[in-house]
């Protein structure tokens, strides 16, 4: 409560300075509005203004898309893989705490991200679109903020995203691989690298907007690979070949407790975003209403296949589920399900985490662009393709070995998820909304929005102390490059 109203305070000083005169983004922003209409490979004929426009802006988040396209984005930022560990997740909560968790980080995030969105919507409005986490954060809160706190924050958890992405999809390879190699010499790392390859070519495509074709086929890579999960989840626990189902939870009252909290900290950053304002920005003016349009699309995706994988996958493996559910379909190197099976559902969640990944690289690749690229050269110039190239090249190397050298990330990212994950989706959003249109100390909304900032503020921390806590405890089994 008092780090709202610190925030509060600060902010109405912000104003005051704005009222003096202190508006040096003002004229960016405002080009940046205007630019989404404009051809952005043809420089020559921008105005002044839209010469402003850094070469982050001008070139990786094209202000071009339809709400349509913006629903795409959405879907494959937050209907990911990770979704195949909400059954994991049941485990430490049992099936009532599990269902009214799943319920309400849906209603919290999809409420968050609609405050978010018209946060966005006011301040382009008033000619200052804002395009990035951090330009609203020195908007709104101060330029210490968005340098120091947000615009880190969001390069963790987008950073870690693309590392994590690139680890599991090296897990799915070597789980095809085994499938038809049981004895096979493979290592995991080798799969990574592989994986790291496919990244590698995806992340030259230029702009985030580009990237609506490929998001558009990973809406339905999730859809189905959902399918195929709870299909293949009905099937076993139909047989005899899966596991007795138990719904009990395991562990003395310590273990169950930090589980609770491990499990929301998954469950937290399955509904994870982390660049809502850059999706945003790649909507053409006016923006108005059309976010809320794509929200619809990404969250109706989200409810089919979060909760039917993760009731599915809970009712037939219990608390034998698995950190990744596809894992259950593999007993002591045997199939549950028919081996063509297994491997489609692979193949679909490798393709889909590709995508994935490459969407978490925009906030990098707009940094990289930014520093790297000169905004009144032509976006496939020579001048500015090369250094394109072997920035995000490089950017995606060192993700790769990351990935290749600590395949126990996973843990690492729990810790990453709870700091980065909670703030920028649960936290900031209402700070947002009740900083900028300042309602009522007595209205329902204002309590609502402090309610969510207090609570999910409590909630990071100790997720973020439970993460600590399982890094401690599985670190002896840490080595480099293990083949996991």
């Amino acid at each position: 409560m008092a780090a709202v109203t610190w925030l509060t305070l600060h902010h109405n000083q912000r104003e005051r300075e704005r009222e003096m005169g202190s508006l040096g983004n003002s004229a960016n922003s405002k080009a940046v509005h205007e630019a989404g209409e404009d051809d952005y490979d043809h420089h020559k004929h921008l105005s002044p203004t839209h010469q402003q426009l850094d070469a982050g802006a001008l070139f990786v988040l094209k202000s071009k898309g339809s709400w349509l396209h913006c629903g795409y984005h959405l879907t494959t930022s937050i209907v990911a893989p990770p979704l195949l560990s909400l059954p994991f997740a049941f485990t430490f909560l049992g099936w009532a705490a599990g269902i009214i968790s799943l319920v309400v980080g849906a209603l919290v995030t999809f409420y968050s991200y609609n405050l978010l969105s018209l946060v966005l919507e006011h301040h382009a409005q008033l000619g200052r679109r804002h395009l990035r986490f951090r330009d609203m954060a020195n908007d709104i809160l101060g330029p210490r903020w968005g340098r120091y706190y947000v615009g880190p924050i969001q390069f963790m958890v987008c950073y870690g995203a693309v590392i994590a992405c690139t680890l599991l999809g090296g897990q799915c390879m070597k789980a095809i691989y085994l499938l038809s190699q049981p004895n096979g010499s493979m290592k995991l790392y080798e799969f990574v690298i592989i994986f790291g390859l496919l990244m590698l070519v995806l992340a030259q495509i230029p702009s985030f907007h580009s990237l609506r074709h490929i998001n558009l086929i990973s809406l339905f890579l999730c859809l189905a690979y959902s399918a195929c999960a709870a299909a293949a989840s009905i099937y076993i626990g139909n047989s005899s070949k899966g596991p007795k189902k138990d719904y009990g939870l395991k562990g003395d009252t310590e273990s169950r407790i930090f589980g609770i909290f491990n499990a929301i900290a998954i469950i937290a950053t399955t509904y994870g975003n982390g660049i809502i304002p850059e999706i945003q920005a790649t909507i053409a003016p006016p923006v108005k209403g059309k976010m809320f349009k794509g929200l619809c699309v990404c969250y109706t995706v989200l409810i089919i296949t979060f909760f039917t994988v993760a009731i599915t996958g809970y009712w037939a493996f219990g608390n034998h589920s698995e950190g990744l559910l596809l894992s259950n379909f593999v007993d002591d190197g045997n199939p549950l399900v028919p081996k063509w099976f297994i491997l489609m559902t692979n193949l679909f969640t490798i393709l889909q985490l590709s995508a994935v990944g490459v969407v978490y690289l925009q906030p990098t690749n707009e940094v990289l662009e930014r520093t790297f690229a000169d905004p009144k050269s032509k976006e496939l110039s020579a001048r500015n393709v090369i250094p394109r190239v072997v920035s995000r090249s490089l950017s995606v190397v060192i993700a790769t070995t990351v990935a290749a050298m600590l395949p126990f990330f996973g843990d690492i990212n729990a810790v990453i998820g709870a700091f980065g994950f909670m703030p920028l989706d649960f936290i900031l959003p209402v700070v947002f909304f009740n900083l900028t249109f300042k309602p009522s100390k007595r209205s329902l909304v204002f309590w609502l929005n402090v309610s969510i900032a207090v609570v999910f503020s409590a909630l990071a921390i100790i997720a973020a102390i439970a993460a600590v806590r399982q890094i401690v405890l599985d670190a002896k089994t840490y080595r480099l490059f293990a083949n996991v």
